[in-house]
């Protein structure tokens, strides 16, 4: 198993189990401010994910209740989850799961063997194959009529509510209605005036992100995870912004707007910090979060979605490796020779 290692099963149980009680802020307000369907969301993946875990460690001749109760399965399924538009069709849901569960971890030797972060592999695999089935985002509830109920959201997941119902109920993302808007020649001031958007960020959407970075935060606070790696992301994000905003505020979105997008915080706090695919040296934290911060804001701008957080950290997946070579610390009492 790679760096940083593990010692026993129940300390992998105990930093997953933090990791999903930080989440819960954010989940929290995901239901108050855009309906309860992301409950559905998590908890079919959340099946999805030990099915296939269970599956794949039985024709692996693992045995089963070690590597089930770690609960690194629930944590892929609920970021997962997360990631994906809260009224997804059910079959999206199960699709991600699948492939981040059995190819991104099982296929590359399990848990510490992976060497992209299985969740956003999931992700990824879903925008690029099903980019229409991936908007079907719930609109805050200060911009729609009302939410669906526990159960219509279940009925829409499931395939079971008329089209008209979903078109009511969702709209596009902040970062994909500022895209569509500066494709259309409006400058940046022109389409926030839209009501989509809110004092910092996308309205609701802002708040989301600071429930984000409390859990995050208080993983921090409880040394789950280092600070460099979010700090940098962060910074990442903040600067490239900063600088293409000062270039042309008209073409470009103030740093604070991308700062506030929930994607930025889940990532920064929760995906890019995953000691098995990203850089495992103090120095090689620093570059892994500027690098997947820099990547990020290129995506976004330059790139074909509206957001770039998954394919920033999976491009920094591959690059883990040869940062930490490079970052290697001094050996104590010797020079550049020790270190060869």
């Amino acid at each position: 198993m790679p760096s940083p290692f593990i010692l026993d099963r129940s300390s992998v149980t105990q930093v997953m189990a933090w990791v999903l009680a930080a989440l819960v802020p954010g989940i929290v307000t995901y239901v108050w401010l855009f309906g309860p369907g992301i409950l559905v969301t998590l908890a079919l993946a959340t099946a999805t994910a030990l099915a296939a875990e269970a599956a794949m460690l039985k024709a692996r001749g693992y045995p089963l209740k070690p590597f089930l109760t770690d609960l690194s399965a629930v944590v892929t399924a609920w970021l997962l989850a997360l990631s994906l538009p809260s009224l997804a069709p059910w079959w999206l849901i199960v699709t991600g799961t699948l492939f981040a569960i059995v190819v991104a971890k099982h296929l590359y030797g399990g848990l510490g063997q992976n060497i992209f972060n299985p969740a956003m592999v999931g992700y990824a695999v879903l925008i690029v194959s099903f980019p229409v089935q991936m908007t079907h985002w719930a609109g805050p509830l200060e911009l729609t009529s009302a939410h669906l109920s526990l159960a219509q959201s279940a009925t829409a997941i499931f395939g079971g509510a008329p089209k008209a119902t979903l078109d009511a109920v969702t709209m596009a993302t902040p970062l994909d209605t500022l895209r569509t808007g500066l494709l259309q020649q409006l400058t940046v001031d022109e389409v926030m005036t839209k009501p989509i958007f809110g004092h910092y960020g996308g309205t609701g959407f802002e708040w989301l992100a600071v429930a984000f970075l409390a859990g995050g935060l208080a993983l921090w606070a409880l040394r789950i995870i280092g600070w460099q790696v979010p700090l940098a992301f962060l910074a990442g994000v903040w600067l490239t912004a900063g600088f293409l905003h000062f270039y042309d505020a008209g073409r470009y979105g103030a740093p604070w707007f991308h700062l506030f997008a929930p994607s930025v915080m889940l990532g920064a706090f929760f995906i890019a910090t995953d000691p098995v695919t990203g850089a495992t040296t103090p120095r090689g934290k620093l570059v892994f979060g500027l690098g997947a911060g820099f990547l990020t804001m290129a995506i976004r701008t330059w790139g074909g979605f509206p957001d770039g957080v998954a394919f920033a950290i999976l491009l920094m997946n591959v690059a883990a490796p040869l940062i930490d070579q490079y970052t290697q610390p001094r050996v104590y009492g010797g020079g550049t020779e020790a270190r060869k």
